[in-house]
């Protein structure tokens, strides 16, 4: 590659006039497309890699490389691990600035399996440039990668058709892969796509016009970079602060600190915090630790209210006049990121703006092709997968769709054991279901009903594996309650399935819908002031814990720890010889995960001990905690 001189390379930005502000850019696509190169070969064009660096490039490219040319891919992909396997894994961020506007550049890992990382860049930028081998066209990678961009928030994209030098700058193949990605992503919301034939390698059509295209009357890629108009509507849109901290000083002093995510604040003006719906006037606003007339969006600030409200971290201070939807059901779109498919009624978290939050898919409605963009039935989505679902959260959270506020309509799911990103969303809609649903008041509460029995209600889950001895123990523990007197009832796993749950099968997701209802009748019949003995194998954590926090303090976990190999020489109802013939599929234990808990409230070692023994243990500790007299 030539380098041109500074002067040219620059000629166009200088002749613009004044900076228009920071661009935060993205670069995506498959895996080899030049993301690396086209990045590294604009910042040589614009003669903004240092001396040292270029040296070591220079390096490098002689140590990895074949050929005379320099690697430019090398200024980005800094790690060993990179370089030697020729792909981007992290997202690699770059700034740098011309006369007219200064850049965030992201360069994003194209391999299937960074995903992730690809959509962390998409939520932070406001263009992306998808690139695209000339050779292979829009593959299934580049429709993903456009539906992500989509989704999360970017409206202008630029088309790079790169490596045009090896199909000979062929106009016919430019304008076949622009009908196909125009045709690909006709339903996806975007303002503008501009095509642009490049070769990164060559510095084509990059930050100047190529000569090898006479027939490409469109700008260059720098061109259209510093030219590009983002439509910034948050300073004009309604006021959004989420709360991050709650600041409180000796003095007496309290204030809520927070990024304004849209609209403007004046002191003086009127607000509203979400969820509360409580309203009161802004005293005082503190921006780089003085006092300030207004702040806007974009801006940090300390906010002093006339009134001392309940106002917490995740709260939303809002305008009175236009505030966020307060939702316990909501609709979006959901990214998929892990290996681990997502499984609807499962607990995950949610965490929205500085608001953490158990959060459950209620419905997958229905899945995208990335291929074709229809829409197609499923039950869960798997890794990198994109859907469309209903979620649920335990209380009202405020959000705004994602089209109104980029911040207040976007999420990340988190698993609550490993705390890996699990998925992102975008907020679509509140469900109007959610708020036509008031709870109705009861005359007869909890307390009314169990001021007539001799006991407090609780929930008894047992767990544990298929022939540990579960609903033997549970038997024994109920029969001897009800000589105390006690108003029981026993929720066994196979007699639950010959009623309530039996369309249930046995995959993951029918298990962790099987332990949403039991955990729910259960529920009922604590509020009843009875005590509920669940005898259920209920083998996965997070759904026992969803389990614990629907039913609160009356939630007592049994462990009925039996080893495995005991269990197989028991195998009370010939279900391990089943499974070891092939007759049965995902059974606990053979060929689906059992995941013990970590810290139960009893723990019932079955070898050597008898079942009424196991039994008095669990009245005793019903005793202790005061549940029976």
């Amino acid at each position: 590659m030539d380098r041109p001189p500074a002067s040219d390379a620059l000629a166009h930005s200088s002749a613009a006039g004044e900076a228009s502000g920071l661009l935060r850019l993205l670069t995506c696509g498959s895996v080899d497309d030049g993301k690396s190169t086209l990045i590294g070969c604009l910042l040589y064009e614009l003669d903004l890699i240092p001396a040292d660096q270029l040296r070591a490039v220079e390096r490098d490219s002689r140590r990895t490389s074949t050929g005379a040319k320099l690697d430019l891919a090398l200024l980005l992909d800094g790690l060993e691990a990179e370089q030697e396997q020729g792909i981007t894994i992290d997202v690699a961020y770059r700034f740098f600035r011309t006369a007219r506007r200064a850049f965030i550049i992201a360069d994003c890992p194209g391999h299937e399996q960074y995903t992730r990382n690809m959509a962390t860049g998409a939520s932070v930028s406001d263009v992306a440039v998808l690139l695209v081998d000339a050779l292979k066209g829009v593959v299934t990678q580049t429709r993903r990668h456009a539906h992500i961009v989509s989704r999360f928030g970017i409206r202008h994209v630029v088309l790079a058709v790169n490596k045009c030098d090896l199909v000979d700058f062929s106009r016919e193949v430019f304008e076949a892969i622009e009908a196909d990605f125009r045709a690909a992503t006709a339903d996806l919301v975007f303002r503008s796509v501009t095509a642009i034939p490049l070769s990164a390698l060559d510095g084509d059509n990059v930050v100047t016009r190529s000569r090898q295209t006479p027939w490409y009357g469109g700008p260059t890629l720098l061109q259209w970079l510093e030219a590009i108009d983002v439509e910034r509507e948050l300073s004009t849109g309604a006021l959004r602060m989420p709360v991050q901290w709650v600041c409180r000083t000796d003095g007496g002093f309290r204030g809520y600190a927070g990024t304004l995510a849209g609209g403007r604040l004046r002191v003086g003006d009127w607000i509203m915090v979400a969820p509360s719906g409580r309203q009161t006037h802004v005293t005082r606003l503190l921006a780089r630790g003085a006092d300030t007339p207004e702040v806007e969006a974009g801006q940090a600030a300390v906010v002093v209210l006339g009134e001392e409200l309940d106002v917490g971290r995740g709260d939303v201070l809002a305008a009175p006049q236009d505030p966020p939807e307060v939702v316990d059901q909501f609709a979006a779109h959901l990214l998929w990121f892990s290996e681990a498919p997502m499984i609807p009624r499962r607990s995950y978290l949610m965490k929205s703006g500085a608001r953490t939050t158990p959060v459950s898919v209620t419905a997958l409605k229905h899945a995208i092709d990335v291929e074709t963009g229809a829409h197609v039935a499923a039950r869960t989505l798997e890794l990198n997968g994109i859907g469309f679902c209903n979620f649920a959260v335990p209380t009202p959270i405020p959000l705004d769709a994602f089209e109104h506020n980029k911040y207040t309509g976007s999420f990340i799911l988190i698993d609550r054991f490993t705390s890996a990103t699990v998925g992102a969303g975008t907020v679509a809609f509140g469900l109007r279901r959610a708020r036509n649903i008031h709870a109705q008041r009861l005359e007869v509460d909890q307390d009314r009903r169990r001021a007539i029995k001799p006991h407090g209600p609780a929930v008894l889950w047992l767990t544990g594996l298929s022939g540990a001895g579960k609903s033997t123990i549970a038997n024994a523990i109920e029969r001897m309650l009800n000589e105390h007197g006690c108003h029981t009832y026993l929720i066994d796993g196979d007699n639950i399935r010959g009623g309530l749950n039996r369309d249930l099968g046995f995959t993951e997701a029918d298990r962790v819908e099987n332990v949403r209802r039991v955990a729910e009748v259960a529920r009922l019949f604590a509020d009843a002031g009875l005590v509920a003995i669940v005898s259920l194998i209920s083998p996965y954590r997070s759904d026992r814990l969803m389990a614990r926090e629907r039913l609160g303090g009356e939630f007592v976990e049994i462990f009925v720890d039996t080893p495995l190999d005991v269990c197989r020489q028991r195998d009370p109802k010939g279900l391990y010889a089943k499974a070891a013939r092939g007759e049965l599929v995902n059974f606990t234990g053979v060929d689906a995960p059992y995941e013990a808990p970590e810290n139960p409230e009893l723990r019932l070692m079955t070898v050597d001990r008898t079942p009424d023994a196991l039994a008095r243990q669990v009245v005793a500790y019903l005793r202790q905690r005061r549940v029976i007299s």
